[in-house]
């Protein structure tokens, strides 16, 4: 990176310090600049959320090639949710440790496994696992849904699975077959609210190892709070179950 940009970086971490700075990096012509952002997050010690007003300001300004944030009294090491962020934005990220100093950058892999991902809301989590899957195991893509903290608990925000299922080209089936979509009720909820793939007996994923044997049946979910995992389907997770679901191109 120029050294006018660190420059610029490191200037604005140390304004906004204790708080996360945030910015981007543009490409105007040959020259590359530092935008300064506002970072509107709830607790701005903590995380980040860039101002999409600033955003938007920014694209009217250059090609954004880059994504910048400060950790505050801490390491330049990424978070769970900066790499998740970085896979999710197909940009560089550039993490300042203030005021240390430590300048890092991430850089998007092009491909997260589908087992084993930490758990970021609305990057990483059961909607995302479902859609990544579609994508690589029959070329489908899905919508991606906004999904806000907490909308899980809210009979008003239930709409993710049952009232988006028909719109995103699914539809309901009696019995599951590979590639279903398997929606659920977890948690104190009174409505589905999770959702995972049936994979049948062949715990095989796309492009990686299970590393799972045994009888099955299998569906690749991911829970709150966990890595994304196989389970077997049976039991409890077969009595949570709501709908079944069937793309109508994956006939």
């Amino acid at each position: 990176m120029r050294k006018h940009i660190i420059a610029a970086i490191q200037s604005h971490a140390a304004a906004e310090y204790p708080k996360e700075c945030c910015g981007l990096v543009l490409a105007v012509g040959l020259a590359q600049k530092y935008f300064p952002c506002r970072n509107i997050a709830t607790e701005p010690n903590e995380e980040f959320r860039l101002d999409p007003e600033d955003y938007a300001a920014a694209e009217d300004q250059g090609q954004v090639i880059g994504i910048v944030h400060s950790h505050p009294d801490a390491t330049s090491r990424p978070s769970s949710r900066d790499l998740a962020m970085c896979e999710a934005t197909a940009l560089p990220w550039h993490i300042l440790s203030w005021p240390e100093g430590d300048l890092r950058t991430i850089t998007p892999t092009g491909s997260t496994p589908l087992l084993k991902r930490p758990f970021v809301h609305g990057v990483q989590d059961c909607f995302a696992v479902v859609r990544d899957f579609y994508m690589r195991a029959m070329g489908i893509e899905l919508p991606n849904y906004q999904r806000t903290d907490g909308w899980w608990e809210s009979a008003e925000n239930a709409s993710l699975y049952e009232q988006h299922y028909k719109a995103a080209g699914f539809e309901q089936v009696d019995s599951p077959q590979r590639g279903d979509m398997i929606v659920m009720e977890v948690g104190r909820t009174a409505h589905p609210n999770h959702a995972g793939i049936y994979l049948g007996t062949d715990p095989a994923l796309p492009g990686e190892e299970s590393g799972v044997f045994g009888p099955g049946p299998f569906v690749l979910h991911h829970l709150y709070g966990r890595p994304s995992e196989l389970i077997v389907y049976g039991g409890p997770w077969l009595q949570r179950t709501r709908l079944i679901l069937r793309h109508k191109e994956a006939r």
